[in-house]
């Protein structure tokens, strides 16, 4: 088995995923929970100046999306085909697209302007990529793509609680019951929920 070490702040966001996979993989790592008091000594020392980073028996890899699918293919949860693959990583792309739009207005620094993108995204930007999304996981039978478990899956689910917190809807998921429904089918498999239990708490 290879070392692996895993490098991320201490909370889920873009960086659960990861983790999610590597224990749904059986894969021991070495979980480092960089400190943001520790980040700007760390920065440098990492690929592309930003977390999380990867590392394989001393090889560095970032990009949380990039990662996710490598660990989706090594572990069998990435689709039979080049067509599977396509779906999975199309309908990644829509949570992210969410995920981005919701970092746009989350992290304005200007309070006036943030509140303002804020009442014009939930009115005009957030409601069509939840319908969006939540058509695609009903038609999934509760998964983000293919109608089962794939590396898709565990990216929506490390990332949900980040999600509401940028989105500040912490009950998401009751007006959206199969947000909830894809998480649980990644947190009920037994060797990601001895992680989870296991894990620092963290809010998101």
């Amino acid at each position: 088995m290879p070392e692996v070490v895993f490098y991320y702040f201490p909370v889920k966001a873009l960086g659960e995923s990861v983790r999610l996979l590597l224990a749904y993989g059986g894969q021991e790592f070495d979980d480092r929970r960089i400190p943001q008091t520790e980040w700007p000594a760390f920065k440098p020392k990492t690929p592309f100046g930003q977390m999380p980073v990867l590392v394989i028996d001393g090889k560095e890899y970032a990009q949380s999306l990039a990662i996710s699918r490598y660990l989706g293919n090594k572990y069998g949860v990435a689709g039979d085909s080049f067509e599977d693959a396509l779906e999975i990583d199309q309908n990644v792309d829509l949570i992210n697209d969410l995920r981005a739009k919701a970092a746009v207005v989350h992290y304005e620094a200007d309070e006036a302007l943030k509140e303002a993108k804020y009442a014009d995204f939930v009115k005009n930007v957030f409601p069509d990529l939840f319908e969006k999304l939540n058509a695609i996981f009903v038609k999934n039978n509760g998964h983000v793509a293919l109608g089962k478990l794939t590396w898709g899956d565990f990216v929506f689910a490390g990332m949900f609680d980040y999600l509401k917190v940028m989105l500040r809807m912490p009950d998401l998921e009751k007006k959206y019951p199969v947000f909830q429904q894809v998480i649980d089918n990644v947190y009920s498999i037994p060797k990601v929920k001895a992680y989870a239990d296991a894990a620092p708490p963290t809010d998101f």
